[in-house]
Parts: C-alpha cells; sequence; structure tokens
C-alpha cells in the first residue's frame, strides 16, 4: 500500500483471489457429531426475488448466493418503540430481494429492539433471509445465554451465522480462544444445530481479526471497509487477502461511515459523536460511489443499515446497476475521500482527529 492508495498490483493480486474466494463454492459446516435426529439440519433460505433484484456472490463457503446489498439491523432497525418505521422496512427489504439480515444482541440496548424487530418478521418469512446475529460475551456461558434470548426474540429455532461481535484487541482474541472463552459455546451450538455458520466482526484493528483468523477456521469475517480505509489501518492491505486466502465469507460494513462520508450530510453535534475524530464538515463521496467503491472488491456483500424505505430502496437500485470500477477509479475515490479520512475512519484504532486540516 502506497501513498496514492490503491496501485494496479493491489488490484490484480485482489481480482486474482477473488476467483478463489467469491467464485468457488465449497461444503459449509462441519458435520455433527450428535445424533441427527435430536439436532435435524435445518434447511437452507431462500428468497425467490433475489435473482432478479441484484446480483449474487458466494458468500464464502457457506453455499448461500448473497445479494451485493444486504440489510444492517442499525439505524432505524435499532430504535426503541419504532416499530411503526423497523417492521415496513424489514418486510420491504425481503420484498425487493435482500436475502441477508443483520442484526446483534447489543443493536437496541438491553431491550434488545434489532432483534425483536427482526423476530416480528422472521416469524412469518425466516425462509427467506439468511439471518445473522452476534455475541459481545467472550465466554462460552454467557454467549450461550445470549444465543438462547437471540433466539427467542428472532423467534427461530436457528440462527445461520453467529459472530463473535466487535473483536478489538488481541485480549479478546486470547479470552475466546481460552478454556471457557466463548468458541466453545461456537462449536457447541452448531454440533446441537442452532448455528449453522460461525463468524467474527471487527472495526478496530486489521490486525486482531486476522490473528483470529490464524487461530480458528472461521466461516465469515465482517470487517469495516470503505473508501477512507486505505489510508488509516488499512483492512484491505493484509486481511482482505487472507480472507479471500481462506474462502471465507466476507461482508463489508461502514460503508457510509454512519453518514460522515457521504457528500451533503451535515455533522451532529459534536458532544454526540462517537470517537476522537469529529466530523466536522460533510463528506465528499456520493452513496452510490462509497458502494461502488467497496463492491468492487473481493466482498461477498456490504450491509448497511437505514433510516427510510427511501433509503432501502435507492441502495437496492445502486446494488442493481452495479458495475465494477477499475484500479484508476479507485484511486480516485479514495483522493476524494482523503480530506475527510479522518472522520471516515472514527471507529479505528487511533483514529486521526482533523488530518484534513
Amino acid at each position: 500500500m502506497s501513498d496514492h492508495g490503491t496501485t494496479r498490483r493491489d488490484l490484480f493480486k485482489l481480482g486474482a483471489a477473488a476467483t478463489v474466494g467469491l467464485m468457488a463454492t465449497r461444503l459449509g459446516a462441519v458435520d455433527s457429531v450428535e445424533p441427527m435426529a435430536l439436532h435435524p439440519v435445518p434447511k437452507a433460505p431462500f428468497n425467490p426475488a433475489t435473482a432478479l433484484a441484484m446480483p449474487t456472490r458466494n458468500l464464502g463457503g457457506t453455499g448461500h448466493h448473497v445479494g451485493i446489498f444486504s440489510l444492517g439491523g442499525q439505524a432505524a432497525i435499532e430504535k426503541p418503540g419504532n416499530e411503526k418505521v423497523a417492521i415496513p422496512i424489514i418486510e420491504r427489504a425481503l420484498d425487493l430481494g435482500v436475502n441477508y439480515l443483520d442484526t446483534s444482541a447489543r443493536y437496541g440496548g438491553e431491550a434488545r429492539w434489532s432483534e425483536q424487530y427482526l423476530g416480528q418478521v422472521m416469524k412469518r418469512r425466516r425462509r427467506e433471509a439468511f439471518l445473522a446475529t452476534k455475541t459481545h460475551d467472550r465466554t462460552a456461558d454467557g454467549s450461550l445465554r445470549l444465543l438462547e434470548a437471540s433466539l427467542k426474540l428472532l423467534q427461530t429455532d436457528h440462527v445461520d451465522l453467529w459472530q463473535l461481535h466487535a473483536m478489538s484487541t488481541m485480549k479478546d482474541v486470547d479470552d475466546v480462544c481460552a478454556k471457557g472463552g466463548a468458541l466453545e459455546a461456537f462449536q457447541k451450538a452448531r454440533d446441537q444445530k442452532l448455528v449453522r455458520f460461525l463468524g467474527l466482526s471487527g472495526h478496530t484493528d486489521p490486525d486482531v481479526l486476522a490473528e483470529a483468523i490464524r487461530r480458528f477456521p472461521f466461516d465469515t469475517v465482517l470487517m469495516a471497509f470503505n473508501a477512507a480505509d486505505t489510508w488509516h489501518l488499512p483492512f484491505k492491505k493484509t486481511l482482505l487477502p487472507l480472507a479471500v486466502e481462506k474462502e471465507m465469507g466476507i461482508i463489508g460494513m461502514k460503508i457510509p461511515a454512519r453518514g460522515r462520508i457521504l457528500e451533503g450530510v451535515p455533522p451532529p453535534p459534536p458532544e454526540k459523536q462517537r470517537g476522537t475524530a469529529k466530523h466536522d464538515r460533510p463528506g465528499t463521496l456520493t452513496m452510490k460511489e462509497a458502494m461502488r467503491y467497496t463492491l468492487s472488491h473481493p466482498v461477498s456483500t456490504v450491509i448497511i443499515g437505514v433510516d427510510t424505505i427511501a433509503q432501502l430502496e435507492e441502495n437496492v437500485r445502486i446494488a442493481r446497476d452495479f458495475l465494477p470500477l477499475n484500479a484508476s477509479q479507485l484511486e480516485a475515490l479514495e483522493q476524494k475521500v482523503k480530506p475527510v479520512y479522518g472522520q471516515a475512519s472514527w471507529y479505528k484504532r487511533d483514529a486521526p482527529a482533523n488530518p484534513g486540516k
């Protein structure tokens, strides 16, 4: 990675690796060691609207063909008492062909509003979506308790993907891998067919996720990856090629950096902004540019939370009309976002406060 952003060599290496990571399908979960009669294998989800709605890609070796735009469980879908907005968004997403829904035991506070809203739809339309949730507990017992509540709130007997949430430090990696750590719960839940696949997520430090991936054969990785990535702690430099090499499903998040990367979006008051890199000016990219940038790399899909059905429909249109960018176009977007890369990287370790000044 040079100071000039993406190089043609970078793009060539990632593009070649993508023929493995996105085009080749292999077998997914490890066979259960327990009797099939006790824990029948859950059926794979299928949304009949997806194929005509947008391009699809392999979600690693899971066998799932995921639409390149997926719905995140934050924004409107985690706000308290927001049923009249959140549930129609989820319904409309499925109608439009979205076939991957992401949530977490942490979204929506202690009431877990995100899982509650999704559960209201999943009780009727579970077969249409690859359903993913997360545990933020680093212990086996604590994670199993969170999973039990997730299944109840989501109104399902299994989730398709269970992920370690927000892996941020090397201590997180040591804790989940230790005796009594969360990975014991992961393997037990998979063996009991409570979950089909296992993953991890993170947006603070790419080296943390890389270390976890080297220690355990996860099926997927959910990583922060947008056009500002190249300028500070790039996930693209080492983590993305490693995930492709291991044939993982790769899910991109923080595509618009909660709006901080988008032109015409005024910043909220500083006291309401997370992180040291305060959003002090509008961003520089359109939503189409932000999505095209990430989708032009070997990712399986991108997850984005929305506040309105109009935003949802715009994102589906962008996915439907997606065309990949070449190396020169990718570098141009990296340069375009460079003046605001600090505010667009607020979630990373040691994010620069005001690099554009």
